[in-house]
């Protein structure tokens, strides 16, 4: 039986619509670096619409995804970023986990599909708010039988927190979702970033390496080598990661657990 008592409080429990998706396969070991990402908003309407909006002025229905990035979409790429950036009560979390680190060989390496199921609740807990409820629309990836993300994620995060946190989680095609599509872009750029510094890539791409450069000069950060985390940002980046990096970082400022 529902207690209408606490339903009536609505007013002060705010809903939100958490956005996720994955950069990095999980199955290809040419993929060091794997990061999921989540944005966080509670009406993504108005972001949505201005983008769809732009879509219509310049005429470009392509899907907007980093690893397409080329000197015919970069402009409409880097208009979303800005108005991802513009956007009032909108958060970006991220998760970056090194494949051949420590931490994933010993907790992961023998069911990779588990770590893209925990990983994935580690970050939708990070992001979620002490008076929330969450509706995550997460891109769809194939996965074997047995995984069964939506379920699990929603079942073991609401028993964690003893009450009603995720309220529903669904995937969906990034292709018909714009806001999934910027997660994308978000977490491409971290990657392509980690690479470069690590010296996996040794010719970077210059419309890809140009819009690195766009995100990381509007974010205010030199690399997200050490993470990042401001009012929107919450970018985690594993110490596995900066243990391999050829790069002297004992300057840099020190490694941020992911907070909400």
């Amino acid at each position: 039986m529902i207690n209408n008592s606490f339903l009536e409080d609505y007013k002060n429990i705010w809903s939100k619509f958490c956005f996720l998706d994955e950069s990095g396969s999980l199955a290809n070991p040419k993929e060091p670096f794997f990061t999921i990402g989540v944005i966080k908003c509670s009406q993504p309407y108005y972001l949505y619409s201005k983008l769809l909006y732009q879509r219509d002025k310049v005429n470009f229905h392509d899907e907007m995804k980093f690893n397409k990035i080329s000197r015919k979409n970069i402009d409409f790429l880097k208009f979303a970023i800005e108005s991802f950036l513009d956007a009032r009560s909108v958060n970006f979390y991220s998760y970056t986990v090194d494949k051949q680190g420590s931490y994933f060989q010993k907790e992961f390496s023998l069911n990779p599909w588990i770590a893209y199921e925990q990983i994935s609740a580690r970050l939708i807990e990070v992001a979620l708010g002490s008076n929330e409820i969450l509706i995550v629309i997460a891109d769809h990836i194939t996965t074997p039988k047995n995984i069964r993300f939506e379920v699990e994620i929603k079942r073991k995060i609401n028993e964690k927190q003893k009450r009603l946190a995720i309220g529903g989680i669904c995937r969906f095609d990034s292709r018909g979702n714009d806001l999934i599509q910027i997660v994308d872009i978000l977490i491409g750029a971290i990657n392509y970033d980690l690479k470069i510094s690590s010296g996996l890539i040794k010719k970077t791409d210059k419309n890809k390496k140009e819009l690195v450069d766009f995100i990381k000069k509007n974010i205010g950060i030199v690399d997200f080598v050490g993470g990042f985390r401001n009012r929107i940002f919450n970018i985690f980046v594993d110490k596995d990661i900066k243990s391999r990096l050829p790069l002297d970082f004992s300057s840099s400022k020190k490694e941020k657990e992911p907070s909400s």
